[in-house]
Order: C-alpha cells, then structure tokens, then sequence
C-alpha cells in the first residue's frame, strides 16, 4: 500500500518514518511518503499514485479543515483519511463524507496514535493503514 501522509510536526514525522523503516526491515507491506504541507502533498500527487493520503487538517498553508480536504480530494483518484489534532475534524470529515468524497468516515485525534506500538509492532501499523481504506479494499490488500 503507497500511503502520502500529510504532516507539519516534525517530531511526529520521525515518529512515522521510523515505523516505516521498521516495517519494511520486518518485509510489512508500506509505502510511506511523507509531505510537510498541502503544497507539498499535491507536487507528490502529481507525480506518485497512492492508495492514500493521510491528511493533517492545520497545516502551514492550509489552516481550514474542510479546503484542505477539498484540495486534496481535487487531486486524484485515492482514499482520504483525517488524522489531526484539530478540534474540528470531525465535522470537517462528516461534511466531506456528505458530499460524496472517498474519505474514512471517522477522523483520528493525532494524540491517540500509538506511535511506540506502531514502531515495535510494524503490523499494527499496516493494520491501522488498512482500517482508513473501504472495506471491499482492505480484503483485496490482505489476500
């Protein structure tokens, strides 16, 4: 699975590439690309096809929740999924979900990540991966 993930916290960015790193050491299945800002994310959209894009709804050039969305969904055929501490992004998830955008219908606080799990358990991450994509998706990614 090619995943973009969308993040301005660099503390969090090291977080995620070290579970990337590990993961692939332990031959688990992600792609990970990380962007820094929305502008970012699309140059990388252009260029790469992924399977999904994790967005951060409060980034340094996009601070509405729901425009960051809309650009992003904008950009090409992909699941969306929220992962913020955005206090927000639940309502901006369930108005992207009303207008039809292939998005997860559930945001997730950022805070409640468990980034030392997703570091010693590479799987865990790939499974948390998964859980943001359509169920018909997540069948054909683990057959």
């Amino acid at each position: 699975m090619k995943v973009l993930w969308v993040e301005d916290h660099e503390p969090v960015r090291d977080m995620l590439a070290i579970a990337a790193d590990k993961a692939a050491r332990n031959r688990v299945q992600i792609d990970l690309v990380m962007a820094s800002t929305l502008m970012e994310a699309e140059n990388r959209i252009r260029l790469e096809r992924f399977d999904l894009v994790v967005l951060d709804l409060t980034l340094p050039d996009s601070f509405d929740g729901e425009m960051t969305i809309a650009r992003a969904a904008n950009m090409g055929d992909f699941r969306i999924a929220v992962v913020s501490g955005s206090e927000g992004r639940d309502e901006a998830v369930a108005g992207a979900v009303r207008c039809g955008c292939n998005i997860s219908p559930r945001a997730v606080a950022k805070a409640s990540l468990p980034f030392n799990r997703f570091i010693q358990r590479p799987e865990t991450f790939r499974d948390f991966l998964l859980e943001l994509m359509p169920d018909g998706e997540i069948a054909k990614r683990t057959a």
